[in-house]
């Protein structure tokens, strides 16, 4: 059984695409190898199989929020954690309407998702952090 120890963190970016209502998470300076898809979620994985990269299709709907709020979003972060080849992610963003800053969350509470189908590869036990960044214009 492989250990948990396998950590990565560092900057990364976000960015919305209003037509498509995608959302994109994504880490820095990272070699991007494949990617798999799970219900609405795409999930980039680097050389390392570490997840990198997130994107969401049609975010407002999973977020259960209006486009517009989406398009507002000022900063955002993600987590992804592999156990057991079982994944989960965890999202969290603040937008701005109208000059107004505000978590589209409660300030308590993050997106969480855990995929129980299982990955088209390996992955091996890690914990990957992305923390609030600027968004990406």
């Amino acid at each position: 059984m492989e250990s948990t120890n396998r950590h990565l963190e560092g900057p990364g970016e976000i960015s919305y695409d209003y037509k498509y209502d995608t959302l994109v998470f994504k880490m820095n300076n990272r070699n991007y190898k494949h990617s798999f898809e799970f219900q609405n979620f795409i999930a980039d994985i680097d050389d390392k199989n570490f997840i990198t990269g997130i994107r969401i299709l049609d975010a407002s709907k999973i977020f259960d929020t209006n486009k517009l709020v989406l398009k507002g979003i000022i900063k955002g972060g993600f987590k992804s954690r592999s156990e057991h080849n079982m994944v989960t992610i965890t999202f969290k963003f603040i937008t701005k309407i109208r000059n107004r800053i505000f978590p589209i969350l409660s300030e308590k509470e993050n997106f969480t998702q855990q995929i129980t189908e299982n990955a088209p590869i390996k992955m091996p036990d890690s914990l990957v952090e992305a923390p609030l960044v600027p968004v990406v214009v």
